[in-house]
């Protein structure tokens, strides 16, 4: 009788358990279920990042940093003065350019003008002298020549006359190119090269002070000064950077999304964003440029069949309208 009772017991025990376990069961499905209707999957974020045109200042002139005439964060405008430099260096380089000059300038003015008159007049004086001894020289000879004929003096008396004759011919035609090229100065390719030479001097001297003009350098366009590289005192060498100005007034937020995603983002169309830094400020951006980032950018496919490589595209969108106290850095969170 006792073990009957036992028996029973145990059988009621049994099926207290399995009404709990099928509760707790059925408990876990309602709560998978309510799960799945209750909660959502959270939504895709895409996030961009603000930039804009950096132009890095350089110039020509190597040299010391004497001055800078802004700091960072400063508004310029273009034309605006920003640093000075100065070289020793250049500054010997251009007083020699300039006697180089003068000395070539010199030289051409003295081919131009020609020889002295001291010099023509004493090749005039010579060629005079040349014509009184070859007049001389022409009587003498006639005279002999009449003796020879009346046979007072003999041949050899006439030809010493006559060679005398013809020297005197000989020094007159060479004391008169001597005149001549007195008077005609220098020769014509003379004269070019001189010219030549001075420009040549010239051009030296507009090379150098070309160099100087970056003395000071100048802001190339209007913008924010973003960071200065060098300390003043600092050496600097030729096309080194030394200032960044951040062109503010043309802003962009780049993107880099799936290509499932350009349908909704289509060259020369708006996109909406919401900017976290500015109280997420809502803007509208106008999509200007859209470019793959190439195969080592893309998304590869998890699953053999129903799936496909997604390229990643870059894609560069500007304010429709000025975004106060919008700056570079700034995170820009794409509105779906």
């Amino acid at each position: 009788m006792e073990s009957y009772k036992t028996k029973t017991t145990i059988r009621k025990k049994d099926k207290a358990l399995l009404v709990a376990v099928a509760v707790f069961i059925i408990f876990l499905v309602c709560v998978a279920i309510l799960g799945l209707i209750l909660i959502h999957p959270p939504k895709a974020t895409f996030q961009g990042q603000a930039d804009c045109d950096v132009v890095r200042v350089s110039g020509k002139l190597p040299g010391r940093v004497v001055k800078f005439y802004v700091n960072e964060g400063d508004r310029v405008n273009k034309g605006d003065t920003l640093v000075s430099i100065y070289s020793s260096t250049v500054d010997a380089k251009l007083a020699q350019a300039v006697q180089m000059e003068n000395v070539a300038a010199s030289q051409s003015q003295k081919a131009q003008k020609g020889t002295r008159a001291e010099l023509k007049q004493a090749a005039f004086n010579v060629w005079q002298q040349a014509l009184a001894a070859e007049t001389i020289t022409r009587k003498t000879y006639q005279r002999m020549e009449n003796l020879f004929r009346e046979g007072v003096v003999s041949e050899q008396k006439r030809d010493e006359a006559k060679a005398a004759y013809d020297a005197a011919q000989a020094q007159v035609k060479a004391a008169k190119s001597q005149y001549d090229m007195a008077q005609n100065g220098a020769q014509s390719e003379d004269k070019t090269a001189a010219a030549g030479m001075q420009g040549a001097a010239a051009a030296g001297v507009r090379e150098v002070q070309s160099i100087l003009e970056d003395q000071f350098l100048l802001a190339p366009c209007d913008g924010e000064v973003s960071e200065i590289y060098p300390h003043e005192g600092e050496l600097v060498a030729m096309g080194a950077p030394i200032i960044s100005i951040s062109k503010l007034a043309d802003m962009w937020v780049s993107f880099n999304v799936r290509e499932e995603m350009l349908n909704d983002m289509p060259m020369g169309g708006e996109v909406k964003v919401r900017i976290p830094a500015l109280n997420n400020q809502e803007a509208s951006l106008k999509v200007f440029y859209i470019h793959d980032l190439g195969s080592y950018a893309v998304w590869n496919a998890t699953k053999a069949y129903g799936q496909y490589d997604s390229k990643t595209f870059e894609v560069k969108a500007r304010p429709a309208q000025p975004i106060k106290d919008f700056r570079p850095g700034m995170s820009v969170i794409l509105a779906k």
